[in-house]
């Protein structure tokens, strides 16, 4: 009886590393591009100054904005236009200068109004230091920015404090 039920136990076991290992815990990451061009430093203006996150793994943070976000960023007096980026340079915890070398990105580009209301109307991208995008609307981020409401001193989730 013990050798007929053995072959039914591996098959079982079989099946079940099988079926597990579908679910990848790394899963690709994302064939797109990065919303932003590499050369973003040279067009795009600091909005917030290099500081301490409590979020983005505590990395050091410096924020800018691309030409078409500045304004919307920076005055909260018109909506952001479709297209318009904010951007997140994330450095090391230690690197309180923001002078070291970028260790990714966090990308918010903005969608038409009413087009993805599961993202905010926000495409979003973590870009790491090579410019490759690892990961595209991380319910995370969306989860923090939801709360980036006018009542909070947010401005279209984007958590626009000075």
């Amino acid at each position: 009886m013990k050798r007929a039920i053995l072959p039914f136990v591996w098959t079982l076991a079989t099946c079940f590393l099988v079926g597990c290992s579908e679910n990848n815990p790394n899963p690709e990451p994302p064939k797109a591009d990065p919303v932003f061009p590499a050369d973003y430093a040279s067009t795009y203006t600091e909005v917030r100054n290099c500081r301490q996150s409590g979020d983005h793994d505590l990395n050091i943070i410096r924020v800018l904005a691309d030409p078409t976000a500045l304004d919307p960023y920076q005055n909260q007096n018109v909506v952001f236009p479709v297209g318009a980026v904010v951007l997140k340079e994330e450095y090391d915890f230690a690197d309180v200068t923001c002078a070291g070398p970028i260790l990714r990105w966090t990308v918010m580009s903005r969608l038409a109004t009413g087009s993805s209301p599961e993202t905010l109307d926000w495409k979003w991208q973590e870009v790491d230091s090579a410019r490759k995008v690892v990961s595209e609307d991380l319910q995370r981020c969306i989860a923090c920015h939801s709360s980036c409401t006018a009542a909070n001193g947010g401005f279209e989730s984007t958590c626009a404090l000075p």
